[in-house]
């Protein structure tokens, strides 16, 4: 069998606020739509599911997230996930400058949960809080990659 990771699903408050901050980081607008309809309730599991997606790629074209706001069934706002939690976890991207993506993601409100690690001389990472509490992992290879 066959199998390949088509894209990452993040339910977001505002789905304008989230993709203006991907979109700053550097990802790609590939499409975006109102869906819902039978086939939407049957495929998600909602009732009346009605919902304006977006999807986002990767400069590279090797990575998608999609995000959508829920207009019906109302959105259920929950505290953050922390990073120790079951559950998804977060979504991480490698830079090419992490300081200039940091200060990206501060011009949208969003900062490192602590600082800026170095990781065994190879990375410097961190992990963010983004659009709707998303936690957003950074990572700048500190060596080529061969």
């Amino acid at each position: 069998m066959a199998i390949r990771l088509e894209n990452v699903g993040i339910a977001v408050r505002d789905i304008d606020e989230a993709v203006a901050f991907f979109t700053d980081l550097g990802l790609t607008v590939a499409g975006r739509d109102t869906v819902s309809g039978e086939w939407a309730d049957t495929a998600v599991g909602l009732d009346g599911n009605h919902a304006k997606i977006a999807i986002l790629v990767t400069p590279d074209g090797g990575g998608q997230l999609e995000l959508f706001e829920y207009l019906h069934p109302d959105a259920i706002e929950t505290s953050p996930t922390l990073p120790n939690e079951i559950g998804m976890h977060r979504v991480a991207f490698s830079v090419d400058d992490i300081d200039e993506a940091l200060a990206v993601a501060a011009r949208h409100g969003c900062l490192p949960l602590r600082g800026v690690a170095t990781y065994l001389d190879q990375y410097r990472l961190t992990y963010l809080r983004g659009p709707s509490g998303i936690i957003v992992m950074l990572a700048q290879a500190l060596q080529p990659r061969e």
